[in-house]
């Protein structure tokens, strides 16, 4: 059995133990009175939910503005940090402005956005341009900034333009930094654009959440929260993917593994 499968094999085990105790604890333990359902109930509740269209174009709902907001975070991200990378007179111009922003989390203006643009998949990916624009942006100029500067010396010397030097020294030596913001960016994005759903109406499975809750069915709630699980899952493997492909000369992914 090579290393994937055992870490596979290991992190099924993980998952079955934290299902038998979530089971065990809504009968004898501390859960037992509470509305919260039990494992198998939440599970059957999600199968019954799977069945549903209504679910599955919440689903995409909310994969398209997450999708959306998070090429359009990388454009906007990539393009402003190569220019503070590369431009002193940027970099002091949006100094303040992004350490500003940085703290600054994407709940915190919903209701300006909701205000502007209404409860529409708009809505959803203005927020999620928000949430990982800024954090890219840093990311992006720091890989600029790391760039060897021996490198550029040497693309100057052979002649190379400016835009060369940013096309084939520059970006390169960046991409490990624009891989790791995309990774942390990835399940973001997935939570902005629910949270767009749940607090300010916007169509995705945050409305559908938002639904269960108020009409008191507590087994569809963590049946949703369940689904959601598993669309994180499948949408920050499908960002790793997309990582080692972007990557595959890096040495951390060239590695051959037994």
């Amino acid at each position: 059995m090579n290393r994937t499968a055992k870490q596979g094999l290991v992190g099924a085990l993980g998952v079955i133990l934290l299902l038998a105790l979530w089971q065990v604890a809504s009968f004898v333990g501390p859960l037992a009175d509470s509305p919260m359902p039990s494992a198998t109930a939440t599970i059957a509740g999600m199968f019954t939910l799977l069945t549903s269209v209504d679910t599955w174009l919440a689903t995409l709902d909310t994969l398209v503005i997450a999708v959306l907001g998070l090429v359009a975070s990388t454009v906007l991200g990539v393009a402003l940090g190569i220019a503070i990378g590369t431009s002193p007179v940027i970099m002091h111009a949006t100094r303040a402005v992004i350490e500003f922003l940085k703290p600054i989390p994407p709940i915190v203006v919903l209701p300006i956005v909701v205000l502007v643009l209404g409860p529409t998949p708009v809505m959803g990916i203005v927020l999620v341009i928000i949430g990982c624009a800024v954090a890219i942006a840093v990311q992006t100029a720091a890989g600029v900034f790391d760039t060897d500067p021996v490198r550029r010396a040497t693309g100057r010397t052979f002649g190379l333009s400016q835009a060369d030097i940013l096309r084939l020294i520059v970006l390169p030596s960046s991409l490990p930094y624009i891989g790791t913001a995309l990774r942390v960016a990835a399940p973001t994005s997935l939570i902005v654009a629910v949270v767009a759903g749940l607090l300010g109406g916007g169509p995705g499975l945050g409305q559908s959440l938002l639904q269960a809750q108020l009409s008191g069915d507590q087994t569809n709630l963590f049946a949703y929260v369940m689904i959601l699980g598993l669309v994180g899952l499948a949408f920050q493997g499908g960002s790793l993917l997309l990582e080692k492909r972007m990557l595959h000369w890096h040495p951390q992914f060239r590695k051959e593994t037994p």
